[in-house]
């Protein structure tokens, strides 16, 4: 099955895809490095939209199992993706790609509240959209918030930038001879629990129709490589 090409997008990125070589926080010349890998999807014609993880700073799950209130935890995470967004749109306006932060909780010194036809305006005049701070709800993750921005915004697919090349049966950097799949079906994914993004996300797609697309953000050129229909990946839709 040949993978389609998709015009608008909605990108995953995870908050540990920003730390490189790090153990923790943001590194600059990675950030530096995805911004260029989505400037060079923009000059190639894609709209984009984005929402950041915040597991870099502060994952509200982990912090919960360690004591915290599980929802003043999940709420300091979503700060964490505030941050992270910030840093993402510093390094796209330096190269000259026009962008605006949403924030699903207000803080109008800092970005624009999450307005979706506003959001929808910005990406028609060309702006990269960067939507942070999740759904603005405790207990769901930024993988639901992406599956919900993505279907408010049309999405075409949603394509998730991780650090490995696609699905595998198991975990790649654990078992050896672990098999990739080129494509799945979300009955699939949800059925044999193979982790692509949590459960709630993946329903959220398989009701809306919106591909998800798993792919290593971390190699140089390969975000327009996947977007142009090439490239290695693992693509989840509807089985027709």
């Amino acid at each position: 099955m040949t993978r389609p090409r998709f015009h608008r997008i909605l990108l995953k990125l995870s908050g540990e895809a920003l730390m490189g070589p790090r153990q923790f926080g943001i590194d600059p010349d990675t950030v530096a490095g995805m911004a260029s890998e989505i400037a060079a999807a923009k000059a190639a014609g894609h709209e984009l939209c984005l929402v950041v993880g915040g597991g870099n700073i502060f994952r509200g799950i982990a912090g919960a199992a360690a004591g915290f209130d599980r929802s003043t935890a999940d709420y300091m995470g979503m700060l964490a993706t505030v941050m992270n967004a910030l840093a993402v749109q510093n390094a796209l306006e330096k190269i000259g790609v026009d962008t605006r932060v949403q924030s699903a909780i207000p803080m109008a010194s800092v970005c624009e509240p999450y307005v979706r036809r506003r959001a929808m305006r910005h990406m028609e005049k060309g702006r990269i959209v960067i939507f942070a701070a999740g759904t603005g709800n405790p207990y769901f993750t930024t993988d639901t918030a992406a599956a919900l921005r993505a279907a408010e915004m049309g999405c075409h697919a949603l394509f998730k930038g991780t650090s490995v090349d696609g699905v595998y049966d198991a975990d790649p950097k654990k078992v050896t001879g672990a098999s990739r799949y080129d494509h799945l079906g979300f009955h699939q994914v949800l059925a044999d629990d193979l982790r692509v993004m949590d459960a709630a996300a993946v329903a959220l797609c398989r009701d809306n129709d919106i591909p998800i697309v798993v792919f290593n953000i971390r190699q140089p050129g390969n975000l327009a490589e996947v977007l142009s229909g090439a490239g290695t990946a693992t693509i989840v839709q509807n089985e027709e």
